[in-house]
């Protein structure tokens, strides 16, 4: 099954939203006009597309007065131009890993799959043949370092933590830098505290994190990806904003998007951020992470449905 197909799978929900609902638009031979692409905003709006709903709307109203728009397909090709000019810049698949170790921080609010991101990272890494050590620096949530050794021990990673209430997270990354340099591991990644994003001394904590990585390992950690629910939509948003202006991020993992009907929160998330999309969850088994490719995505989520009528 190709990225295209199992986008489609995955991402059902979305599709329905999108796709289906636009071919109900049409339903009946329906003609463009205003009343129509007004419906058009609000089914973009409940996908999750935020102010982008609007933009997208204005264009296709700006190609229809022009004569360029004459009916369904037009609009989904449209649509397609418009959403994949939004991407740029995601995707290509795996970071290079040019250093060794590469140190991969890794954070998010609580209840952001976080967790399991990483655990999916580890065994994505390790089908490739790397070797993964993971280091369990979310030390504020009793649960995550036990629900991270569980995860490693599925996976045969490596796994440094501590096992005690309240520990610092910064030896934590520290030790797990230590001991990747002295196994010969080929990639750390490192696990924070699912910070609120209205903690500030929570986010001067991961700056000290980072601080004591690039200690360690002058120039790390070399990659910092951010995990987003899919699900919270224009909420997550706000919660990732705060923590750009604490850290570094280089990239955002979107998970949960087989979960729901608001997918083009992607969109949305990508055009406010700034940031590319490296990887997206698309459910609870390991393999269940791809590597973000905007075109199978837009296609998957706005090409016509095989056998949908008009």
């Amino acid at each position: 099954m190709g990225l295209f197909d199992r986008f489609k799978e995955r991402l059902s929900k979305t599709r329905t939203a999108i796709s289906d609902g636009l071919t109900g638009l049409f339903k009946g031979g329906r003609k463009i006009d205003q009343e129509l692409l007004d419906e058009l905003e609000e089914l973009l709006y409940t996908s999750d597309l935020g102010p982008l709903a609007g933009e997208l709307t204005e264009d296709l109203a700006r190609l229809h007065k022009r004569g360029e728009l004459k009916g369904e397909e037009d609009v989904r090709q449209a649509m397609r131009a418009k959403l994949l000019a939004k991407l740029e810049g995601s995707g290509g698949g795996d970071p290079v890993m040019t250093a060794k170790p590469t140190i991969i921080l890794v954070v998010g609010v609580n209840g952001s799959g976080k967790t399991t991101s990483i655990a999916k990272l580890a065994h994505r890494f390790q089908s490739q043949g790397k070797k993964v050590i993971l280091g369990a620096g979310d030390t504020f949530r009793a649960a995550a370092a036990d629900q991270l050794q569980i995860w490693a021990e599925r996976n045969g990673a490596d796994i440094v933590r501590q096992h005690k209430d309240n520990a610092d997270p910064a030896a934590i990354a520290f030790d797990t830098c230590s001991a990747a340099i002295a196994r010969g591991m080929d990639v750390a990644i490192i696990d924070t505290a699912g910070r609120l994003h209205t903690q500030s001394n929570l986010m001067q904590e991961l700056d000290k994190v980072r601080r004591v990585i690039d200690k360690k390992i002058p120039g790390a950690p070399h990659e910092t990806w951010l995990v987003i629910d899919g699900t919270n939509g224009q909420n997550a948003i706000r919660q990732a904003k705060e923590f750009t202006a604490a850290v570094d991020v280089t990239g955002l993992i979107v998970a949960k998007l087989d979960g729901t009907a608001r997918g083009g929160a992607v969109f949305a998330i990508k055009d406010e951020l700034g940031l590319p999309i490296r990887y997206i969850g698309t459910g609870e088994s390991l393999e269940l992470l791809e590597a973000f490719e905007p075109e199978p995505f837009v296609d998957a989520i706005v090409s016509k449905s095989v056998g949908a009528v008009s």
